[in-house]
């Protein structure tokens, strides 16, 4: 299947000195064309504006002079790309020369795709290859707790996660947004809500685009490795500042998404998970404390986005509920696309 759809590259870089010269490279070994490269440095200390003057003649390369988050990086360089689609990517990232075209196919095939997404494998911070293969993400799923988290993450490769799938949505890692979407659901031209700053903010959009009726769609075909920093468990070994904007955005995502009827299904899980937070919080990790803080200042602007999403929601409580289990929902894609896809993979190999 070729398609001539523009696909603009997205990647925000904060000292990205370690990774951002094999992601480039990578990215420009793509078999896929039609695109361009968009990096926003947000003042990294590192060296790694040293880096990126290596790529001035092959990318677009924007110096902010502040970090001011990755949602807000990532909206500066969507609004300067002019592709059909995006693909917004973290520097930590490395791609199979195929990667592009198969969400790209995969995207075609129904104009409600609204987000694709690849299969992507664990690798070292020093990009070495694990000799048995270990799953990073293969989408991201909702539990009851309203814990996001990746579909397939830490267990061994074993050739599974082999069909076109319906997910809930993409990890900006590497997702392939459409245009269309992007527009469509951005808030006073924001995709990534600003807020956020940092950490959830594709599970936000990915809730805000089900709510307004977009697909995700899971493509097997499309294959890369990243360094995975931030998993369950390792909080202890994260920057403070990123446990606490963790621990507002947990919040800020429900304020605006979730639903009377789907609180009330899911009351007693999300109310014990809430306070665990809070008590860890009270307890331990004082320097999260700072996250209810904020959420108390902004609440009169995030009840104003939630009021125009809530608004705007095209889909029921019934579609939203079959979302958020215990183990991963994926949803079948239809035969046809299955079928297409499937040859037009196994004709390139």
């Amino acid at each position: 299947m070729a398609h001539n759809d523009f696909v603009s590259v997205t990647i925000v870089t904060f000292n990205s000195g370690r990774f951002i010269k094999r992601c480039l490279e990578s990215v420009l070994a793509q078999r896929y064309r039609l695109r361009e490269i968009i990096v926003v440095d947000n003042a990294s200390g590192d060296g790694t504006i040293d880096i990126l003057e290596q790529f001035e003649d092959r990318c677009q390369i924007y110096y902010n002079e502040e970090n001011v988050g990755f949602a807000a990086a990532q909206n500066q360089a969507i609004k300067l790309s002019n592709g059909d689609w995006v693909l917004t990517l973290n520097p930590d990232v490395l791609l199979l020369p195929n990667f592009i075209q198969a969400l790209v196919d995969a995207g075609q095939f129904d104009s409600k795709i609204g987000a694709v997404c690849g299969k992507l494998l664990t690798m070292t911070s020093h990009f070495e290859i694990p000799e048995k293969p270990v799953v990073d993400s293969t989408g991201i799923y909702f539990n009851p707790m309203l814990r996001h988290l990746d579909r397939g993450s830490q267990e061994v490769d074993n050739g599974h996660y082999l069909q076109y799938e319906y997910v809930f949505g993409a990890t900006a890692a590497a997702a392939l947004y459409r245009r269309t979407m992007i527009d469509d659901i951005a808030l006073d031209g924001e995709f990534f809500d600003t807020d956020f700053f940092v950490y959830r903010e594709d599970a936000d959009v990915a809730w805000r685009a089900q709510l307004m009726g977009w697909k995700c769609l899971y493509a097997p075909y499309a294959r890369g490795y990243h360094v995975r920093k931030v998993l369950p468990g390792n909080r202890r070994a994260l920057p403070a500042e990123i446990n606490m904007h963790s621990v507002k955005n947990r919040f800020l995502m429900r304020i605006k998404n979730i639903s009377p009827n789907l609180y009330w299904r899911n009351w007693f899980s999300i109310t014990a998970r809430d306070l665990t937070v809070v008590m860890c919080c009270l307890m331990w990790e004082h320097t999260s404390l700072k996250a209810f803080w904020l959420l108390g200042r902004n609440l009169p602007r995030v009840l104003a986005k939630r009021r125009r999403i809530q608004s705007a929601r095209r889909v029921d409580d019934q579609y939203m509920a079959s979302w958020f289990q215990y183990a991963p929902v994926s949803k079948q894609a239809p035969k046809k696309m299955t079928r297409t896809l499937s040859r037009s993979e196994t004709a390139k190999t």
